[in-house]
């Protein structure tokens, strides 16, 4: 990857990462293991290739709030994932995470339906004992999953369910942090608007 490749991404995931900072909806969604976001070139091989946020996205004075500063390396569990739902699609290179929880879940299948956006979700009660706690060995299980209950298709947002000591997350991909950014905030602002038509 050369420098003029490299100065491109990360000025597209900060721009992409101030508008989630502006966006207070998305603080309802950032889970307890906090969220990153993270972007692969189209050469990304490891996860030392994917740029991520350090620390992650925390929520400071009810907006979210990155931790640290963006870097390559950053991430783990994102990066892998990113890295694989590009092999299946190379188009999605971002994606972010955020949080699962049934009212959430019953959002985005309505959501995601009137959006024409393929939604799967990934029941975790079945991964393999020995591939667990592996981001490099339990991520391709899961994105298999996903694409696998999507009839295979990759999904633009798919979710984890059921398993214990190991919080579920949803992800949203995407081509670039700027595109991923814009859908989740649009997504979080419809939501928050839900919850308050609900009470």
């Amino acid at each position: 990857m050369d420098l003029k490749e490299k100065i491109d991404m990360v000025g597209r995931l900060y721009l992409a990462l101030e508008q989630i900072e502006s966006c207070k909806e998305f603080s309802f969604l950032i889970p307890e293991v906090r969220t990153n976001f993270v972007y692969a070139s189209k050469e990304s091989t490891a996860p030392e290739d994917v740029l991520a946020v350090d620390g992650r996205i925390t929520v400071v004075d009810g907006f979210p709030k990155a931790a640290g500063k963006i870097k390559f390396g950053a991430s783990s569990y994102m990066a892998h994932l990113v890295l694989e739902l590009r092999e299946r699609n190379n188009e999605m290179r971002s994606a972010i995470d955020f949080a699962i929880t049934p009212e959430i879940a019953d959002f985005l299948k309505d959501y995601c339906k009137e959006k024409g956006w393929i939604l799967s979700a990934v029941d975790q009660y079945f991964e393999p004992e020995n591939i667990k706690d592996r981001d490099e060995a339990s991520t391709p299980w899961e994105v298999e999953e996903a694409v696998r209950a999507a009839g295979e298709k990759v999904p633009k947002v798919f979710y984890e369910t059921g398993t214990t000591g190991k919080e579920p997350v949803s992800i949203l991909a995407g081509r670039d942090p700027l595109e991923v950014a814009e859908q989740i905030c649009e997504l979080a602002k419809i939501y928050s608007k839900s919850k308050q038509k609900i009470k």
